[in-house]
């Protein structure tokens, strides 16, 4: 098989990363002598990464973060959140026996920055999440109750490994929309529940200062 029959036929299979990497790898097999076997794991390997590499992408996507932030970019010395409970937090433990994680502070103070960069850090280890802001949650809800559409937003975020609420407690919503959130908590709760998680180490909410 040619060259070009061959790139053709990894495009038809959607084998980007081998098709990307193929040239390279052949020239330094070619050079070095390498067995077939080990031409085939290359290949493989880099399709592996590649594809890990795109969903880790879309999942980012998915997520709707608002900030590309990571814990690396965050000031710790100016602030009193407790530095090494935060890169514990962001090894995704906690998810591990579904304990919520809170974060309060003012305005400016890093939650949002923190809570992306916990979420950054999760995505790329396979989790699946979602942000949203709860006003725009809220309206979204209520919107579809309107619409007798009921439980569309509550099935898509059953599906997710973490939901992420910003703003909550900041703008107020009519009592229905209150109601609505309460609602989809409460079945979000009940789901974590059925689960059967494992025994937390501890009951105690972790504090970041």
């Amino acid at each position: 098989m040619k060259r070009s029959e061959v790139l053709d036929a990894m495009g038809q299979l959607k084998l980007y990363g081998m098709r990307t990497a193929y040239d390279e790898i052949i020239g330094t097999a070619l050079k070095r002598q390498h067995e077939p076997q080990q031409i085939i794991g290359d290949l493989l390997t880099v399709e592996i990464s590649e594809k890990q590499a795109r969903s880790i992408k879309y999942q980012m996507t998915i997520a709707k973060l608002p900030l590309a932030k990571e814990l690396e970019e965050f000031d710790f010395e100016a602030t009193e959140i407790n530095e090494t409970l935060v890169r514990d937090l962001a090894t995704g433990d906690f998810l591990d026996y579904q304990r919520n994680l809170v974060l309060i502070g003012g305005t400016g103070t890093g939650k949002t920055h923190l809570a992306a960069s916990i979420a950054r850090a999760r995505i790329r280890t396979g989790r699946r999440g979602r942000f949203f802001n709860v006003a725009d949650l809220v309206n979204k809800l209520d919107a579809e109750a309107r619409a007798e559409r009921q439980g569309r937003t509550a099935e898509l975020i059953s599906r997710l490994d973490f939901l992420i609420l910003d703003e909550l407690g900041y703008l107020p919503f009519a009592q229905t929309g209150g109601q609505l959130l309460f609602h989809l908590i409460g079945k979000l709760y009940e789901r974590s529940r059925s689960s059967s998680p494992p025994t937390s180490p501890s009951e105690n909410s972790p504090r970041l200062r």
